[in-house]
């Protein structure tokens, strides 16, 4: 990859999903905000920017497995990896954590009530990831299955009912960015998923299980954000022009 210049986050990571590691060290977003520069990131939190671009280097230096190379994958198999791995665990992970906070906040809800707002963050986390992933489900991944399917047969391509793809694209971006915003605060209000020293195992596992949720989710995310989409883009770009 190439380190003089300043592309964005995103793209490292879309190039390499190992980097997301550190930019994860350093709190920077890659999916969510991944459009930003790595000059941007580096000037809002104060860190050296050759010091990021030399890890990034030294990260992208060591030979990777073709199973993470996500961004060179056809987008038919790209949509079947997001939908085997990250939307059912998703509909595993709910239900659990659901439970485990409810219980959370009937034990140590008086002493800890920042347990209520993580627990009405969750729930409402829940319910909107899981309407999110059937628009998905049901509406964008079928068109861009059809697109694959229109590229490699040479037919022309029916017109969506929703116009372009850009327009389910903006909604699902917009979602994306409200749930990671809601995570963010899940975040800081658990102190980063650390459980207080007078938690119990409940508390312990259902920290340990929303700090994997949202780890999921980045990556979930930062799929659809920085690789499916564009490309997406791009190839109803080459059917209709």
């Amino acid at each position: 990859m190439e380190m003089t210049k300043s592309p964005s986050v995103g793209s490292f990571v879309a190039n390499d999903f190992r980097t997301a590691a550190v930019f994860q060290k350093y709190g920077i977003d890659f999916c969510c905000k991944g459009g930003k520069s790595v000059d941007e990131v580096c000037d809002k939190i104060s860190i050296d920017r050759e010091m990021l671009l030399r890890e990034l280097n030294e990260v992208s230096m060591i030979p990777s497995s073709a199973a993470n190379e996500y961004s060179t994958w056809p987008l038919d198999k790209l949509i079947d990896y997001i939908e085997n791995t990250h939307h059912r665990y998703v509909e595993n992970a709910i239900p659990p954590l659901l439970q485990f906070l409810d219980k959370l906040c009937n034990v140590h809800g008086i002493n800890h009530p920042e347990l209520f707002e993580i627990n009405e963050q969750f729930v409402s986390a829940s319910g909107e990831l899981t309407a999110h992933m059937k628009k998905e489900e049901l509406i964008l991944f079928p068109y861009v299955y059809r697109m694959v399917e229109a590229i490699n047969s040479g037919l022309d391509m029916k017109e969506a009912p929703f116009g372009t793809v850009k327009n389910p694209i903006a909604m699902m971006i917009h979602e994306h960015d409200v749930e990671g915003d809601r995570f963010s605060r899940i975040a800081e209000l658990s102190n980063n998923y650390n459980p207080p020293t007078d938690g119990c195992t409940t508390y312990r596992v259902a920290f340990a299980l929303l700090k994997e949720f949202e780890e999921d989710l980045h990556k979930h995310i930062h799929l659809e954000n920085n690789i499916l989409f564009p490309k997406a883009l791009e190839m109803e770009g080459k059917l209709i022009s």
